[in-house]
């Protein structure tokens, strides 16, 4: 099975897609936040890898493609945006203060936590990045000297976590204005976030997008800065 990953160009989309696409039916069948696509793609696919004793490198040789979509997929949240531009000019000032609120609560968290488990410097600007899109975090990671194989899994989590736990927690603070959701899922679970916001409505993913934007440029400086103190 190792040979034919190794011949197959893009056996390891197939396997990707295949798992994806599981992984929505099983949602939408059963409703629940623990069969969530991507998590129900990661677990298979990994099993698929193991099962048959198929290392990373062929596979990834295959499902690289897929890494070339991630560019595009996040210019394209630009359009929601657009649809909702004359709701965000009036909300500009809150917007602005919310993202800004969400980055620097993440960087802050980072730091903290780093400093209590006594986490290397490297090991700590691994997981500055964790709440941006990966397009943008796994540049950041590798300009500061940290892991991008783990920046990629700690973005992947915390998007997966925050799809899950998005609307629970709105619900236990009672967030309830949607411009308000939409910044908080956004500046926290950057683009799998915004896959949940754009279920939850029109304005909650249009803010959710803005946020995943601004929320990374703000992250690219920040987490500069940051990354001096420990």
């Amino acid at each position: 099975m190792g040979e034919f990953f190794e011949n197959s160009v893009f056996f390891g989309v197939l396997i990707s897609f295949a798992s994806y696409g599981l992984g929505t039916v099983l949602k939408r069948k059963f409703k629940l936040a623990l069969f969530h696509p991507l998590l129900i793609a990661i677990v298979l696919t990994m099993g698929v890898l193991v099962l048959f004793r198929v290392d990373y490198e062929s596979y990834h040789a295959g499902a690289q493609y897929l890494s070339y979509l991630l560019g595009p997929a996040t210019v394209c949240l630009a359009i929601p945006l657009y649809e909702q531009f004359q709701l965000l000019r009036q909300n500009l000032k809150a917007v602005l203060a919310g993202i800004f609120s969400g980055v620097l609560t993440s960087l802050c968290s980072v730091l903290f936590l780093a400093w209590l488990l006594g986490m290397d410097h490297s090991a700590y600007v691994t997981l500055l990045p964790k709440s941006i899109t990966t397009a943008i975090g796994m540049g950041v990671t590798q300009e500061l000297g940290g892991h991008v194989s783990l920046t990629v899994a700690v973005i992947i989590i915390t998007g997966i976590l925050g799809s899950m736990l998005a609307q629970p927690v709105c619900k236990l603070f009672r967030i309830t204005h949607p411009v308000a959701k939409g910044i908080a899922i956004g500046s926290s679970s950057h683009v799998m976030g915004t896959a949940k916001a754009m279920e939850i409505g029109e304005v909650e993913g249009a803010m959710s997008s803005l946020s995943v934007v601004v929320s990374g440029l703000l992250t690219v400086v920040g987490a500069g800065i940051f990354a001096r103190f420990l």
